[in-house]
């Protein structure tokens, strides 16, 4: 039983690297981003606020922690839930803004990109929202497709086809 479980520990390492990568991005860009003129309000560095912290600081450290579980794990179960965890913060780093205001006061808690050219306020928000929320929902989804379709038990089976099986007349 227990092997079944067991899936080769290579099979998440490049998503969770990939992950591990974004996460970090997520969380630490919107605290570091002020330093190159790349920011959302308020325009300072290393301040906390609550849209920092529940839109981006935490959905970045949830896709750390699931990027990490992909890398380090070689249990199945464990596998799949560091690939939805994951997935669920691309999600939320997608989506967080938008549903912002239903627990805001019908405010979006995100606040604003800082930049004034029409380029760079794009650039903010793919780069801290809709754009790294896509990547990583994908590269979780891909990891999950790839950890659940395993068969149970993943030993490659050397044995050639026996003759028997294969044609002896031409067909056509």
């Amino acid at each position: 039983m227990t092997r079944m479980l067991q899936v080769p520990r290579s099979r998440g390492a490049v998503s969770g690297l990939l992950l591990v990568l974004l996460g970090l991005w997520g969380a630490l860009i919107p605290l570091v981003g002020p330093y190159f003129h790349y920011a959302y309000t308020p325009d300072s560095a290393w301040t906390l606020t609550a849209g920092r912290v529940w839109l981006e600081i935490l959905p970045g450290a949830a896709t750390f922690l699931g990027g990490v579980l992909l890398l380090s794990s070689a249990r199945r179960h464990t596998l799949l839930f560091g690939a939805a965890l994951a997935a669920a913060a691309g999600a939320w780093f997608t989506l967080g803004t938008v549903f912002s205001p239903l627990w805001n006061n019908n405010l979006p808690l995100g606040g604003q990109p800082a930049s004034l050219t029409v380029v760079m306020r794009i650039a903010e928000q793919v780069g801290f929202f809709t754009g790294v929320g896509g990547v990583i929902a994908a590269i979780a989804s891909f990891a999950f497709g790839r950890i659940w379709s395993l068969p149970s038990d993943a030993t490659p089976v050397d044995e050639p086809v026996p003759a028997e099986t294969q044609p002896t007349e031409p067909v056509g």
